[in-house]
């Protein structure tokens, strides 16, 4: 039985493959010298950013952490500006100031790429705040990962959008690994989902690995978010095949596990399905990798021929007290 449109369907399925593919052409780039600084890969954990965007409307704010591509290239903004920034050119989206991990994009509504573990949560507060004080019916869609669970701000964060029913979704990214450290070694309840109870938020936990399971477990909390239930925590357990950063000597995990894991690949998966539901001919992927290969090629070439910041303008928007 077919569960989904054959359009929507091919869209879901392009936007991971473009993740992933813009991905591994970053990887590319980073080995040769053309981006710098730090690169965290998404690659695995399509399936989360792809399904829980498609719960959200334009007016809806996002926020997200360093390992943001995912939520950015599917929330709009174009790959070429993405590129750009990752290297530090002033067309990039955050003026090629920010890098990898600092994507942003006012125009859209996406409030970063957040550096620091848990920092993006209570940003998701001050937002979903606003929009409240405001009287606007919006979500803020906060994503974060298992580690920021261990963080102060994790925490602070539940309890006051609890206590002041903001709209907020709290999107756990359950990826297994706080960098390299394993969820069941720096938490004694390794179900995130159950630390919602703690402040009276309803919760649940979806397969992250599964594009349409995160879609319809992420349009039914948004769904009560905006309705004025107040805040919602979802837990997508997912896996990162590749390892936490570029400079991870991947020490702490094995590739049995690793392997295990790829076998459940959101990608190949979900194109088995169509493949199996009539909804997707060997045509449909040459065109759509087809497709993908020639944006990522477009965003190349924009980050190329992007300009770099004037020497003058180095100091723009940088803050200092002038001291006697």
């Amino acid at each position: 039985m077919t569960l989904v449109e054959r359009e929507h369907a091919l869209g879901l399925l392009r936007q991971m493959v473009l993740i992933r593919r813009f991905e591994e052409k970053a990887a590319e780039l980073y080995t040769v010298g053309k981006i710098h600084g730090f690169l965290h890969l998404y690659i695995g954990e399509e399936a989360v950013a792809v399904g829980a965007m498609q719960a959200l409307t334009a007016d809806d704010a996002i926020v997200a952490t360093y390992r943001e591509h995912g939520q950015a290239l599917v929330r709009g903004i174009p790959a070429g500006a993405v590129m750009a920034e990752m290297y530090g050119k002033a067309n990039g989206c955050s003026r090629g100031r920010g890098g990898s991990m600092h994507l942003f994009d006012a125009s859209r509504r996406f409030y970063g790429g957040h550096a620091i573990v848990g920092g993006g949560l209570p940003v998701a507060v001050g937002l979903a705040l606003a929009d409240t004080l405001q009287g606007r019916r919006r979500v803020t869609a906060c994503f974060f990962g298992d580690g920021a669970v261990a963080e102060g701000e994790f925490h602070e964060s539940l309890n006051l959008a609890a206590l002041w029913k903001l709209p907020v979704l709290f999107l756990c990214e359950n990826n297994l690994y706080a960098m390299g450290t394993a969820l069941a070694r720096h938490q004694a309840q390794p179900d995130i989902r159950l630390k919602a109870q703690a402040y009276g938020l309803p919760a649940d936990a979806v397969d992250g690995m599964d594009v349409l399971a995160v879609e319809a477990a992420a349009r039914r909390a948004a769904e009560a978010v905006r309705g004025g239930a107040g805040p919602f925590l979802l837990e997508a357990r997912t896996y990162r095949f590749r390892a936490h950063s570029m400079y991870d000597p991947e020490l702490y995990r094995t590739r049995d596990e690793v392997e295990q894991w790829k076998a459940r690949d959101p990608i190949a998966r979900f194109t088995a399905r169509l493949r199996e539901w009539g909804l997707l001919a060997d045509a449909d992927l040459a065109a759509l990798e087809a497709s993908v290969a020639a944006e990522i090629e477009g965003a190349i070439a924009e980050a190329e021929a992007g300009p770099w910041e004037p020497v003058e303008d180095l100091t723009k928007d940088v803050y200092a007290r002038r001291t006697p």
